[in-house]
C-alpha cells in the first residue's frame, strides 16, 4: 500500500500528554481531510466507543500549552472548544467512526507511527538497564582497583617496624599464665 503522508508529519503530531502519547482532534481532522467539527461531530454519535483511555477532553492549560506548541489560534484570541485527545487506541477506533477510504488509509499509517515511537522508547529503556548495569558493574570493579592499588603501594611503602622488646626474666615471669 502506497502512504499517503510522511512518516515524519504523522510523527510530529503525536504528543505525549497525561503520560500517554496522543493526537489532538484538530491534526487528526486535518490528517483525515475532514473539519475538526465533523471529527467531533462523528465521535460525539459514537460516545461509547471511546472510553477514556481512547479519548480525553484537554483541560485549560493543557489547551493553552499545545496552542504555544502548534499555532492554531491567531495572537489575541480565546480556545472556543477544549480539544479532544486521542491515544493510539481511541485513533483505531476512529477508522470505524469514519467511512472513507482516506481515513482507513491514514489509520493505518497513524498507527504504524504510534508503533514505531513505541518501539524507539523500548528500545531507549533497554539501552538505559543495560548501561545502568554496567555502570554498577563499573562501581564494584573500581572498588576493587582502589582494594589492589592500596595493596601494592603498601609493598612499595612498608610500614617501620617496631623495634623489638627485651623482656627482663622478672617481666617474662609475669606474662603470660599465672603460677
Amino acid at each position: 500500500m502506497e502512504d499517503i503522508l510522511s512518516q515524519d508529519l504523522i510523527e510530529n503530531k503525536i504528543y505525549s500528554l497525561r503520560g500517554k502519547k496522543v493526537m489532538l482532534d484538530r491534526d487528526l481532522a486535518e490528517l483525515y481531510g475532514v473539519l475538526p467539527k465533523a471529527l467531533n461531530q462523528a465521535v460525539k454519535r459514537n460516545v461509547g466507543r471511546f472510553p477514556q483511555d481512547f479519548m480525553f477532553q484537554l483541560n485549560i492549560e493543557e489547551a493553552e500549552s499545545s496552542r504555544s506548541q502548534i499555532v492554531t489560534l491567531k495572537r489575541g484570541r480565546n480556545i472556543k472548544y477544549l480539544p479532544f485527545a486521542f491515544t493510539e487506541q481511541g485513533v483505531a477506533m476512529l477508522s470505524s467512526v469514519l467511512n472513507s477510504e482516506r481515513a482507513v488509509k491514514i489509520n493505518i499509517q497513524i498507527i504504524r507511527a504510534f508503533v514505531k515511537l513505541r518501539n524507539v522508547v523500548s528500545d531507549n529503556s533497554e539501552i538505559k538497564k543495560a548501561i545502568t548495569n554496567i555502570e554498577k558493574r563499573l562501581n564494584i570493579h573500581d572498588r576493587q582497583i582502589q582494594i589492589a592499588f592500596k595493596a601494592l603501594k603498601s609493598l612499595f611503602h612498608p610500614k617501620p617496624e617496631l623495634p623489638e622488646k627485651h623482656y627482663s626474666p622478672e617481666e617474662k615471669k609475669k606474662m603470660g599464665f599465672g603460677k
